[in-house]
């Protein structure tokens, strides 16, 4: 997911990206700890996608916009 993509999304859609990748994370950490995680690098995928998302949304509350 490419940080351009997300800065045309709304808030309330980077809010729900940001739970939503929150809840893959936890899910491939549960599979990491039994074992069962076929593909490592996709913890750091998720984990530098919720990056982007965070970024994305402290850029708009300095800026003041709620696009």
């Amino acid at each position: 997911m490419k940080a351009s993509d997300l800065r045309e999304r709304t808030q309330a859609e980077l809010e729900k990206e940001e739970k939503d990748l929150k809840a893959e994370l936890f899910k491939l950490r549960f599979q990491l700890a039994t074992n069962q995680l076929e593909n490592p690098m996709k913890l750091r995928d998720v984990k530098k996608s919720i990056a982007r998302v965070k970024t994305i949304i402290r850029e708009r509350q300095l800026k003041g916009t709620d696009k």
